[in-house]
């Protein structure tokens, strides 16, 4: 059920035409409430033209909001005044079907850039999918946003505030041009739990710190990148300061499984790996770490090709830019639920078998541990290999 979960919201989806397989490429999702919203967008100084709008709407006020309108096949970047434009015309017509202003509807978009948007498809689109909302739509909507993923992304959390049951749902899309501090994904989020705009835009960026900002596929960061969520207090639940941290909780444990399972459908991806670094100074020096390593081509090549190549993986921690002893540091790798394998031990290669190590690295998910041995400071990123599938669908993206 993903964005529908909570009550108060539905959805629908409709292939329109964006798309020239015929795949579903448009999702409308909406609230029988205003909803309270709030969200985290990409740090890439070429901004989409719906992440602009949306940004301003959500600087002009933050609660009244119905209504997102999600394409998919056309991300709307680089598509200059007329960009913004026809985002304005798509709110617009969806906010007169729905029977709502158009300020309080948002929009985003994802797909290639510098193509105008095919706005008369999309209107064409909304037509259809207006009528067709309904509580069961939140999976066909969670399809409508794809691009190169190869399934849907969705989670949902239940939990009771003050007795009173509430839900979380959210859907997510994402598989390339995946990075920290946004990157190419979308996520939408529903609660029927009510919470005022300030205290959602805390819990949403807090949430989105510990898991979307914990990720990378390749390294770059997109024109579109999103994190939304709405609030509708259809339940009658109040988030308040004594039930925050059980709410934040919930939406931050959904968010972690929305970043994985985007790592987990990486394009072209056969593992996925959690790079953590730990005895550094800070959590930021060991997050910079983290980052580097996950993100070095030669280390994710040889996560594809099963080589535990340890040498690679501290030649990538060593050249992030964080001082530290390179005598003093230990490597270990390790499968789930199974005891670290040391490779490195203080500055020295370790005895090991090679096989043991190679068995580690042939899983679909493991661990990469690196202790700097300077302090208490410590964090964690996911990411997966990089394979000859990545290359030809990125190779290959516009054809």
């Amino acid at each position: 059920m993903s964005v529908t979960a909570p009550q108060g919201f539905r959805a629908a989806a409709v292939a329109c035409g964006i798309k020239a397989s015929g795949a579903l490429d448009l999702a409308l999702v909406a609230s029988t409430r205003p909803c309270t919203a709030a969200a985290v967008f990409t740090t890439n100084q070429v901004k989409a033209a719906p992440v602009r709008y949306d940004q301003a709407m959500l600087a002009h006020r933050r609660a009244g909001f119905r209504a997102v309108v999600i394409n998919s096949g056309n991300a709307n970047a680089c598509t200059g005044p007329q960009g913004l434009s026809d985002v304005y015309r798509v709110t617009e017509l969806a906010g007169f079907l729905l029977g709502f202003p158009a300020d309080t509807i948002l929009m985003m978009s994802t797909g290639v850039i510098g193509v105008p948007l095919p706005v008369d498809k999309i209107r064409a689109g909304l037509m259809r999918a207006v009528p067709a909302l309904s509580e069961a739509g939140g999976e066909a909507a969670a399809r409508a946003i794809m691009t190169t993923d190869t399934r849907p992304k969705m989670a949902v959390r239940r939990l009771t505030l003050n007795g009173i049951p509430v839900t979380i749902g959210g859907m997510a899309k994402g598989a390339g041009m995946i990075h920290p501090h946004m990157a190419t994904m979308l996520a939408l989020i529903t609660t029927d739990a009510e919470i005022d705009a300030d205290r959602l835009q805390a819990l949403l960026r807090s949430a989105v710190d510990v898991s979307f900002h914990r990720i990378t596929v390749d390294g770059d960061q997109s024109t579109n990148d999103t994190v939304m969520i709405l609030a509708n207090g259809a339940a009658g639940a109040a988030v308040d300061e004594g039930s925050m941290p059980l709410f934040q909780e919930a939406l931050t444990d959904l968010c972690m499984e929305l970043a994985k399972a985007i790592v987990q459908d990486g394009e072209g991806a056969t593992k996925f790996v959690e790079i953590r670094v730990r005895g550094a100074r800070t959590p930021e020096e060991a997050r910079r770490i983290a980052r580097h390593i996950a993100r070095s081509p030669l280390v994710k090549t040889a996560f594809y090709g099963e080589d535990p190549n340890w040498g690679r993986i501290l030649a990538a921690a060593g050249a992030a830019g964080v001082p530290f002893d390179p005598d003093a540091i230990s490597l270990w790798i390790q499968r789930e639920n199974e005891t670290p394998l040391l490779l490195f031990d203080r500055g020295a290669p370790a005895f090991y078998f090679e096989e043991e190590a190679r068995r580690i690295f042939q899983a679909s998910a493991f661990r990469v541990i690196l202790d700097l041995d300077m302090g208490e400071g410590e964090d964690w990123v996911w990411t997966c290999d990089l394979s000859h599938e990545y290359v030809t669908i990125n190779g290959k993206y516009r054809t």
